[in-house]
């Protein structure tokens, strides 16, 4: 036979490594058809036991899908692999069914009459991909209704995201599930898995002590005694003295229809127990599976602007994505926490045809409890004006934006009950007028609240940089002009109060001959009881819009740019400032990215999420 040759001496440069994409699919199709057929069938599988149903099938093709089958038919130890007919005990004929469907076709009809019995099959037989196909689908199925059982199925198959998923479940609807028959359904390990889980919870710690009694109530003789155990896992630093005494005497009635349980002894553990005083506040529910992170929102990168949500947790060490502002990109919005919950409003956006700066007046909220359990973002009434670089602050159950720019430059003051500021009634979601600032036109300034206060400094009057301090009283709804002014004018700065004092950080102002910007430099202290300034620092690193946070005593600048004519000197640098010590520290990581613009605040977030680390090169 003559080999083929061309114009050259063939070689391995030349030849040709074919791929078929359709071989996979022409093979799994080739061996249900030689199923259907019933041809080349090589092993029986028995069902359930010697009795049940039978089902032909192909060696090669069980051990090419599950671990079970391979050992059984490669290792010589087991007797099966000269069998011709396996009983396959523990497995029913319905499961066996779906998982050589699954085998054969790889297609899987799952249900809620079927799943169990697939389930089961799939763990006897070791098909990892069938179990974990079944969890996917288990975990789109809790409900309040479901979720004992599914936390009994996560357990015996050890399927831990399930797990996980149904804890996180029960725990984030505790109140509801409390009260219906499911509590009752709880085995004493799967109520001290809820307790000790450390997942966020949607009521009160003493809601959940009663819980607790409760689930002894309804079977006291054979509970009474986990007692010792489930209290234990109670936080009671997050219960007054108030509602302990309650609690124990509904204790006391459980403890007198048991023999065996000693009332002295826990008379002795609950007089011990330090509780919260009643004067205390909280921005939580309760603190269950929650830790308090620093937040960074929005801002610009060298990408643009960008709606994206960071966030930073001291227990993980690392900045991630948390979420995005549900908006076309947008900056200079007001930002707040009330109530552990994030609002940005307002702010303004580039009109892709005209390029030209758009403000627009609309809110949105973020719960970081609802990240598991459906949309966190909830839209808000728009404000009446729309309006950017303005402040939004929290006091008691009302938020005051104040200020601001907008798109009408000189609006008739005496035609807009709006200019100066309105506040937000979250209860009503609605919107009031409130009484207007000395300076009208004021924007770029910062704002705090104190008491029933709401102090405000600097900022610009249209160019014009001011230095001085007002005072906003949210009870009569007047303003204060006789706080002494700042030491210098600023604006784009920041204020922190700490300790009946208020800091000044970051900023700017205009030099005085050339009328350029100057870095503000320093950290200015504001005495708030004795209306007096003075300087407690200097700032190792000046940076323009820098997000800048306390969380406690320690307070963060994060990013910012160096320069007002240089802009390739952005930073992501993160310094920090202990406002008892007055030392400067490097206790955060810098942020990865350069950043500027943003701003910063503190929130509670769940300690468990799995979310993306921000990294330097994001696209």
């Amino acid at each position: 036979m003559r080999r083929i040759s061309g114009g050259r001496c063939p070689s391995a440069a030349t030849s040709v490594n074919f791929e078929s994409p359709q071989h996979l699919s022409l093979l799994l199709n080739g061996l249900n058809d030689l199923r259907s057929n019933g041809q080349l069938f090589d092993v029986t599988l028995i069902a359930g036991g010697p009795n049940g149903h039978r089902y032909e099938a192909h060696r090669v093709v069980l051990s090419a899908c599950s671990d079970y089958f391979r050992a059984m038919f490669t290792d010589p130890v087991f007797m099966e692999r000269k069998q011709k007919e396996i009983v396959l005990n523990g497995v029913t004929s319905e499961g066996l069914h779906h998982i050589l469907e699954f085998a054969y076709t790889s297609r899987l009809a799952l249900n809620l009459s079927n799943i169990q019995e697939v389930l089961s099959t799939a763990s006897h037989v070791q098909m990892q991909d069938v179990v974990q196909a079944c969890s996917d689908y288990l975990e789109e199925q809790i409900v309040v209704d479901n979720c004992v059982d599914l936390a009994t199925i996560a357990d015996t198959y050890s399927l831990w995201q399930l797990n996980k998923k149904v804890y996180y479940f029960i725990c984030s609807n505790l109140m509801v599930f409390s009260q219906t028959n499911e509590l009752d359904r709880l085995t004493f390990q799967q109520l001290t898995r809820i307790l000790d889980c450390d997942y966020p919870v949607d009521c009160s710690e003493s809601d959940i002590l009663s819980i607790v009694m409760k689930w002894v109530e309804l079977d006291v003789s054979q509970r009474v005694q986990c007692l010792s155990q489930l209290l234990p896992f109670i936080n009671y630093k997050e219960i007054t003295k108030e509602e302990l005494t309650q609690h124990w005497n509904r204790l006391e009635k459980i403890l007198s229809t048991s023999i065996g349980c000693h009332r002295f002894i826990y008379r002795k553990i609950f007089s011990q127990i330090e509780y919260k005083s009643p004067d205390e506040s909280n921005v939580l529910i309760n603190s269950r599976g929650m830790e308090l992170a620093v937040i960074k929102v929005g801002g610009f990168s060298d990408n643009g602007v960008t709606n994206d949500i960071t966030y930073y947790l001291e227990s993980e060490k690392k900045w991630k994505y948390l979420s995005r502002i549900p908006h076309v990109e947008q900056c200079n919005f007001g930002m707040t926490i009330h109530r552990n919950q994030l609002y940005v409003v307002g702010g303004c956006f580039n009109s892709v045809q005209s390029l030209e700066e758009n403000v627009h007046p609309f809110g949105f909220k973020y719960n970081p409890l609802c990240n598991n359990s459906g949309n966190p973002w909830s839209t808000i009434a728009p404000m009446h004006k729309e309006r950017c670089r303005f402040t939004l602050t929290a006091v008691a159950n009302y938020l005051y934006a104040i200020g601001g720019a907008s798109d009408t430059e000189f609006p008739d003051i005496d035609d807009d009950l709006y200019i100066s500021g309105e506040i937000y009634f979250p209860e009503t979601n609605d919107w009031g007028p409130m009484a207007s600032l000395p300076v009208p036109y004021r924007s770029q300034h910062s704002a705090v609240a104190y008491n029933h206060y709401i102090y405000i400094s600097g900022g610009l009057d249209q160019d014009i940089v001011l230095k001085d301090l007002i005072r906003y009283n949210t009870i009569t709804d007047e303003y204060d002009s006789n706080m002494s002014p700042m030491l210098c004018e600023r604006a784009d700065h920041t204020m922190i109060v700490f300790n009946n004092k208020i800091y000044v950080f970051g900023g700017w102002f205009e030099a005085p001959i050339t009328g350029l910007r100057v870095l503000a430099n320093t950290i200015d202290c504001y005495d708030i009881l004795n209306d007096s300034w003075s300087v407690i620092a200097d700032i190792p690193t000046p940076r323009y819009y820098a997000g800048i946070v306390n969380k406690g005593s320690i307070v963060y600048i994060i990013g910012g740019f160096h320069s007002d004519n240089t802009f390739d000197r952005t930073s992501g640098l993160i310094e920090s400032f202990d406002l008892v010590s007055h030392m400067w520290n490097h206790s955060l990581d810098d942020y990865p990215q350069d950043i500027w613009e943003h701003q910063c605040c503190t929130l509670f977030v769940p300690k468990y999420r799995d979310d993306l680390v921000v990294t330097s090169h994001q696209m």
